[in-house]
């Protein structure tokens, strides 16, 4: 029984990954990626002539730093949830709006298997992309104002492992959205966008209902925040242990697929006419 249900999300894999990397979001995943660094780019030219892009009380910051920050503010903040957000809800939604749903569900395989490969096909698409990006980001800033390659290789490591977290559970959270609600795009947006950052900003335990909480955690550079809000959060709420996070996003990474895959099963897509 688990073999049949593996082996056909491997199919479902197989012929979704062609058509993910084909579709119209991937000009959008393209753009997204591109931008931090063509950023990369301007500031190595920069650096490159001899003016110094960056400085903090008269000294120029390190490229190691700017680096961090580039995780933090693009990746982290923005690239990794949106394209969960784009590509996570589209994993039914798309097959339901282009009716091609039905020929999936008389397949003789378990629906879940169905958004399973789709999913692996997803984390598939966007790591070939994203990871890529990050990796030329970091060869191009890090010399910057003196930085060493060589010893900030290890955050790098850090750093492409945590993205791929990130576009895992991200993209676990929006293939649930996508199975459960008539317009899951707007959805997701509303939760990246909307509750994940009034969460983080709110002192208490409502940022324990984030997945942005726990990745920003274990990220290997400092956290770019203001102090008094820092300060004000710390007296309602203790920063997660790296241990909690991994522990806590791995729940949420099975438990949000495994809702997924039974709503697929459970649920009657009703085509609009």
């Amino acid at each position: 029984m688990i073999s049949r249900f593996w082996n056909a999300a491997f199919r479902v894999f197989e012929i979704s990954i062609t058509q993910m990397l084909w579709s119209k979001r991937t000009v959008f995943m393209l753009l997204a990626t591109g931008a931090p660094v063509a950023i990369a780019i301007l500031l190595r030219v920069i650096d490159s002539m001899g003016l110094s892009s960056f400085k903090v009380n008269g000294a120029p910051v390190a490229g190691p730093v700017i680096f961090g920050g580039m995780i933090w503010l693009l990746y982290l903040r923005f690239v990794v949830p949106v394209l969960g957000a784009f590509y996570g809800t589209s994993l039914i939604s798309d097959e339901v709006e282009d009716r091609t749903i039905t020929y999936l569900f008389t397949r003789p395989v378990a629906r879940g298997s169905i958004i399973i490969g789709k999913y692996l096909a997803y984390l598939v698409c966007t790591g070939l992309v994203v990871l890529p990006s990050v990796t030329t980001v970091y060869l191009l800033i890090t010399p910057v104002a003196g930085g060493s390659i060589g010893a900030t290789f290890p955050q790098l490591l850090t750093d492409l492992g945590l993205l791929a977290l990130g576009l895992a559970v991200y993209g676990a959270v929006f293939a649930l959205i996508g199975a459960l609600v008539p317009r899951p795009l707007v959805a997701g947006l509303l939760l990246v966008f909307g509750w994940e950052q009034v969460a983080l900003i709110v002192p208490g335990y409502l940022r324990r209902f984030t997945v942005a909480h726990y990745l920003q955690s274990l990220v290997p550079h400092s956290m770019p925040q203001d102090d008094t809000v820092s300060a004000i959060q710390s007296l309602f709420s203790a920063p997660p242990t790296p241990a909690s996070s991994l522990l806590s996003l791995a729940v949420i990474l099975v438990g949000a697929l495994w809702l997924a895959a039974r709503t697929v099963e459970k649920r009657e897509y009703i085509l609009d006419q």
